[in-house]
């Protein structure tokens, strides 16, 4: 019924016809009804007060500054691991908690603010505020103590710092990132079963290994024994699914006897190939089923929001009830208060399609889709020439202009000359030719942008929604800089900068990807992947998270643990890396913990890179490693 009750949480306080006038009422019935459309438009789901005093608070809750300011605060605060100690870049601590009280004050008026709009029995009920508010308590606490220490030379862990993630999961601005979390965590019981069944044939392999490799005394090339260990061999098998270390965890074996190729061979058909494609096959399958549970609980909602919206509204018409034209204009003005007059009467001609001078139910609940759809509004101009100069722009060689440079063969011709200049990228740039054919190939770009700036109204051609057009312009400029750097770099004989070379280089690589905007197929997939960016950005955003607990976690547990030593350094301490349980193993013998000497600068001149030696035996050893 159009009188159906209302989201849980939500109290329609209207006022009495007495305490206000008519048209305050109908001001606020129409920002009410109008808050619920946007709601509906962005898919939020956020239950507030319908006070006057509520509704306004709860516009500026939603206005775009204030959801800026909160997620430039949240990045303040996860950016904070890169200047805390253990850091990269070290700042005092004096710094950094200033800094993080900040965000947390920031993070608490975003949670009060929060609270005055929403009823405070659905406030005090939502778990995301309650972890809000204890995660910036025990942050509090945490640089409490942790100060305290510092300041009598106690070390101590900042332990909090794993826990501000939850700020980025949390705030209702993040919707998208619980959604898909609540996904995975609903897909993650039915792959169980899979997951429990491929263990178990891992260790079903692992014991097969033990039995048949244990005892043959077989050893590893750093000469551990091989296979004699049921937890090891588990493990390694399981990273034999990855093939991280295939085929190196069969080698003893297959010197051993070549038959025992089958067992491995066996377990990669049986465990990389079946039972992944088998488990990618449910978690794909579940996903997508949780996933539309979700949309549809959102349409569902988007409809119930649609629906306390023309509630508020309505007017009897006949025997229906309907929305008057003048309020849904001003209604669809106060959702979107820069839609241009075209687009609202489009939007009118689409949802009143007899012109009856009202809107029904069905079309009225179709608003926030109507909105959310992208309209390119364009003003068809005379081009300026034809304004200034009219007998030019219109005569026979200028119209076989136009007409050339709109014509399909013209956009096979420079198909084929990025074609031909990318074949003389390749070749030797020293030789003469083929630097005079750069400066040719650069030439006939800018004639093409010349030529169509002529021949297309140049505010059209680079309109705010002409974003290939934009990009073919940024392109050429780009390989229009490089040509003139290369050449001046190229002038001066002493100048010896490889980075600025290496930029160049690029900049001019960079022209052939004008053969996107010529082909339209490869638009489109470009065009698609930036719609789905969002999305993209929103598993992200989740993987963020998982990453940054464990790098705060790894960090603090493994601070210290390895260390950096001159390479001429022969000491007990940087033989094992300054770690004592390294000694003997394969990272201590190839020296990680020193870095090794720079090669000689005839060498670093003719390689053009440096940081890497060679070990006696001739192996080509690797670059300072991490730890």
């Amino acid at each position: 019924m159009p009188g159906a009750g209302r989201a849980a949480g939500v109290r329609r306080l209207r006022p009495q016809p007495s305490e206000e006038p008519p048209a305050l009422e109908e001001d606020q019935d129409l920002l009410l009804a109008a808050a619920y459309v946007s709601d509906a438009q962005y898919n939020r789901n956020v239950p507030f007060e319908t006070s006057p005093r509520a509704i306004r608070l709860y516009y500026f809750y939603n206005h775009w500054t204030m959801q800026v300011a909160i997620y430039f605060f949240i990045c303040v605060d996860l950016s904070l691991a890169l200047f805390e100690e253990p850091a990269l870049f070290p700042l005092p601590f004096l710094a950094t908690s200033i800094a993080e009280v900040l965000c947390l004050i920031a993070f608490f008026g975003r949670l009060v603010h929060f609270a005055k709009v929403t009823p405070q029995m659905v406030f005090w009920k939502d778990t995301k505020n309650i972890c809000i508010m204890v995660t910036i308590a025990l942050t509090l606490i945490d640089l409490i103590i942790y100060g305290s220490l510092e300041a009598v030379n106690i070390h101590s862990v900042r332990w909090s710092r794993a826990l501000r993630p939850v700020f980025l999961i949390n705030f209702p601005e993040s919707r998208q990132i619980r959604r898909t979390f609540r996904s995975i965590r609903n897909t993650l019981p039915d792959i169980l079963y899979v997951f429990l069944l491929f263990m178990f044939s891992v260790l079903i392999f692992s014991l097969m290994a033990l039995k048949l490799l244990g005892d043959r005394g077989l050893r590893t090339v750093e000469g551990l024994p091989y296979f004699t260990n049921i937890l090891e061999i588990a493990f390694e098998l399981y990273v034999l699914v990855t093939t991280a270390n295939s085929p190196d965890v069969m080698m003893p074996a297959y010197n051993f006897n070549w038959w025992y190729s089958l067992y491995f061979i066996t377990y990669i058909i049986i465990n990389t190939y079946i039972f992944m494609s088998v488990f990618l096959a449910v978690v794909y399958n579940n996903y997508r089923k949780h996933l539309k549970n979700e949309i549809r609980k959102l349409a569902y909602l988007k409809r119930h929001k649609m629906m306390e919206a023309f509630n508020i509204l309505k007017v009897k018409v006949g025997s229906e009830f309907v929305v008057m034209e003048a309020r849904w204009r001003r209604l669809a003005r106060t959702v979107m208060p820069h839609i241009s007059s075209p687009h609202l009467e489009l939007l009118l001609r689409i949802s009143d399609e007899g012109q009856k001078g009202y809107v029904d139910k069905m079309n009225f609940l179709r608003l926030a889709d109507l909105l959310n759809i992208q309209v390119v509004t364009m003003n068809i101009k005379r081009h300026p020439l034809e304004e200034w100069m009219p007998w030019v722009y219109q005569s026979s060689a200028s119209l076989l202009i136009q007409r050339m440079v709109r014509h399909r063969i013209f956009v096979w011709v420079y198909d084929i000359i990025i074609l031909i200049n990318a074949i003389f990228i390749a070749l030797d740039e020293k030789n003469p030719f083929i630097s005079y054919a750069e400066w040719l190939f650069l030439s006939l770009y800018i004639i093409e942008i010349l030529l169509k700036l002529y021949t297309y109204e140049p505010r059209a051609y680079f309109g705010k929604k002409q974003f290939w057009n934009w990009f073919d312009m940024l392109i050429i400029v780009a390989a229009l800089v490089a040509t003139v750097a290369n050449t001046t770099i190229q002038s001066a004989s002493k100048y010896n900068s490889q980075q600025v070379l290496d930029i160049v280089l690029i900049l001019r690589i960079l022209r052939l990807l004008r053969v996107i905007v010529s082909i339209q197929r490869f638009r489109l997939i470009v065009t698609t992947l930036i719609n789905i960016g969002p999305t993209i950005l929103t598993f992200g955003g989740l993987i963020l998270v998982v990453y940054y607990v464990f790098a705060i976690i790894g960090m603090e547990a493994f601070h210290g643990k390895v260390r950096f030593f001159d390479p001429n350094f022969t000491t007990p301490d940087a033989l094992v890396c300054g770690n004592p349980a390294l000694k003997d193993s394969a990272f201590a013998r190839d020296r990680h913990g020193t870095p090794p000497p720079p090669p000689p600068p005839q060498a670093a001149c003719s390689l053009g890179w440096v940081g890497r030696e060679r070990h006696p035996e001739g192996l080509p050893g690797a670059p300072r490693a991490p730890c």
